[in-house]
Formats: C-alpha cells, structure tokens, sequence
C-alpha cells in the first residue's frame, strides 16, 4: 500500500458518504438508512481492511476462487462479507459458510443448492434475488414476469431465507433512462412486499454502482455496491 492509495480511499469514502448522505435526504431518508457495500474485486486486503477501519461495514467479492484467496486476511470482525457476483451452483458449498448474504440467486436450481447445503451446516443463509430489470440476454438474472413464481419456489426451501432484491442495469450514459429502470426495480419491489408471501422479506433492495449510486438510492435503493468510485481503477491485468 502506498501513502497515496491510502489517501485516495479516505478521500473517496468520505465523499461517497457525503453524496450517498445528501441522496438519501432528497428521497426523504436519512443516510442510516442506506448500506454503503464496497464490490471489493481484484482490491487486496489490506485495502479493503483501511477501508473498514474507516468505518466501512459491508464488504462484497464476485468471484468464489478470490473470495477465498482473501478470506483469512478480511477484518471479519468490523464488517460483514457478502457474495454479489454469479454464482454457480457447484460452487456454494465453497462459500456457503463464510458469507452473511448472497446477493444474487437467479435461479431455483442455485437456491435449492444454497438450501441443501446451508442445511448440512445447520444455519440459515439469507438471500437476495437477483432481477433482470434489463432483460438483457447475457446477462443474469429472472425476468420480473417471472419473479413472484421464483420467490414462492424458493420460499418452500429451508434453511434458505429471501431477504429482498438486487439488480444490475443496462450500461448506458443517460441518468434518465438509468433512472426509469432503478424506478421500475423499485415498483417490482414495492409491488411483491405488499403482497406479503409466506417466508419471503422485503427488507433490501439492492441496485447502484459506482456511476449510478446516487440515482439509485432516489429511486428507493437501500443499499448501494460501490467499487471503483472508492478504489480506484480496476487492475485486471
């Protein structure tokens, strides 16, 4: 780690806060309200530990073999890590153990997996679905016609439990159509709370990064994933 990286994180963690506080007060909340989560791909560890000791609490890897790698080095003590990249079903049982919230279940054969060997281990793992708000064809997530059927598949599951939504949306340059999306995400997610399904929470609504954090929490988000705008370029050399 060098003087300057280490300057360069707190001045970004300072300034995310600032704008995630000031978005989260024009949408009405407080910035208490909103979970800042740091998409901590290809970062190392001792960065992502300065971080927390900053006082950042959620901490998000999108590859099992790296989550891995770094895991016996994250200050697990100080923040809580999460899973939010795809997730392939013969990889749970990998990681099952060592994260607070998978953040992208799309499919009934992943969630069954989660299920089964959340089981083995006697707890409950919680869950966030993942939605192609986009339907975009490479990309992963359920299509919101299909999402309500999804939910009721997973909530006979045990120890699996479905804790809200996450999206990623369409790349694009035009804050209005990247907001008439992240409007509709929150639509979708007011829409299924209120039908009030057995064993199935509302409670997180995952959307935003770092281009569109703040769009995101005015259109309803409660929990951003924010990488580069706190770490720098991605190094994927």
């Amino acid at each position: 780690m060098t003087e300057k990286l280490l300057r360069d994180v707190e001045y970004n963690y300072n300034h995310i806060n600032e704008r995630i506080a000031e978005a989260a007060e024009k949408s009405g909340r407080s910035r208490e309200d909103i979970t800042f989560l740091a998409a901590t791909k290809t970062v190392d560890a001792e960065v992502i530990n300065y971080a927390v000791s900053l006082g950042l609490d959620h901490i998000g890897e999108n590859r099992v073999q790296e989550l891995l790698s770094k895991y016996d080095a994250y200050d697990l003590e100080h923040c809580s890590l999460q899973f939010i990249g795809h997730l392939q079903s013969n990889k749970v049982r990998q990681i099952v153990d060592k994260v607070d919230l998978i953040q992208s279940v799309d499919s009934f054969k992943l969630a069954k997996e989660i299920s089964a060997q959340s089981f083995k281990r006697g707890k409950v793992t919680d869950i966030l679905v993942e939605v192609n708000i986009g339907r975009e064809e490479n990309k992963s997530g359920v299509y919101e016609e299909n999402l309500e059927e999804l939910l009721c598949q997973i909530s006979e599951l045990p120890s699996i439990s479905v804790k809200g939504l996450m999206t990623i949306p369409p790349i694009c340059d035009n804050k209005h159509k990247i907001s008439n999306y992240f409007n509709n995400m929150h639509k979708l997610f007011l829409d299924i709370s209120q039908k009030k399904l057995d064993n199935i929470s509302m409670t997180i609504l995952s959307m935003g990064m770092s281009a569109d954090y703040y769009e995101a929490i005015l259109a309803g988000a409660n929990m951003v994933r924010v990488g580069s705008a706190l770490f720098g370029a991605r190094n994927y050399t």
